[in-house]
């Protein structure tokens, strides 16, 4: 932490990550208070420009700007953080096994892990959100949910994402299985999974956390993406991409619509590239030594 702190721009990265979630986290709180509803539109006040009831304006079908930008945020955040998360578990435990069992199993799983790294990533993110859900067997109550777009977003990028982690986790247990304390426990009795768990993950766990933290801006990317093209997040719910989606309509008439998204996306997926560079700088041991 003395490390992640003595740089700048991990300071700053925090510093502006945790105004936006407290933001964020906080939107039902400002609706409460401007009384306005997030999904409220006013056909008499559209693209009013910012004032003291609206501080960002409204947009064209007269709602609040800066509700839908804070509620856009929880969307598009937590769809960065758990997509990340469950990209994290596949492709630990994926690289565990690899590094762990060796041979035949090591071989299956890292081509696999390949194949999927061969695939041109966004064509396929556009191709498995535009999949028809009812096609596929899902019951009619799960398809026609609110927050359908939603979960299937954070499914399909966590079945595509997992792949950088699972290569850093299996050069990490191959490392870590010749170490002695590792041989010391198998030794004693332990079992493997006792063993991965126990003594492998947890000094593995550097990789993962940068690998995880960067995860968090592609995902918020690749999430904007699809929505601005129409196959992510589905209104009402709020996303950034689905609002530049809608400003790009009205681009001439209010451009503001476009560039506070945007902004918010760029500032945020800026923010956890830093923190994802500083967090690999003090989790480096060359670095440990040198400032022991």
């Amino acid at each position: 932490m003395r490390r992640l702190l003595a740089r700048p721009g991990a300071v700053f990265s925090i510093v502006i990550l945790s105004v936006i979630a407290l933001a964020a986290l906080a939107a039902p709180l400002i609706a409460d208070a401007f009384g306005y509803d997030v999904t409220e539109t006013d056909l008499l006040a559209r693209y009013e420009p910012p004032s003291l009831a609206h501080w960002l304006g409204t947009d064209e079908v007269g709602r609040d700007v800066l509700l839908r930008m804070l509620y856009g945020a929880r969307v598009s955040i937590a769809v960065g953080l758990v997509a990340a998360l469950l990209a994290a578990i596949i492709g630990t435990a994926i690289g565990l096994l690899a590094g762990w069992f060796g041979g035949r199993i090591d071989v299956l799983l890292m081509r696999f892990t390949d194949g999927v790294i061969a695939l041109p990533l966004l064509p396929l993110l556009i191709v498995l959100a535009a999949v028809d859900l009812r096609k596929i067997g899902l019951p009619q109550w799960i398809v026609n949910g609110e927050q359908i777009s939603l979960y299937r977003i954070i499914v399909i990028t966590a079945l595509v994402g997992w792949t950088t982690v699972a290569r850093l986790v299996r050069g990490q247990t191959l490392a870590l299985r010749a170490r002695d304390f590792v041989r010391s426990a198998i030794a004693m009795g332990a079992g493997p999974l006792r063993i991965m768990i126990v003594h492998i993950l947890p000094n593995a766990i550097s990789p993962i956390v940068v690998a995880t933290t960067l995860a968090v801006g592609n995902i918020i990317l690749f999430e904007s993406v699809l929505s601005f093209l129409g196959l992510g997040i589905q209104p009402p719910l709020p996303s950034w991409g689905n609002m530049l989606s809608n400003a790009q309509e009205t681009i001439w008439q209010s451009p503001l619509l476009a560039v506070y998204p945007g902004m918010l996306i760029l500032i945020t997926v800026a923010c956890c590239n830093l923190l994802g560079d500083a967090l690999q700088a003090a989790y480096d041991p060359r670095r440990r030594l040198r400032t022991a």
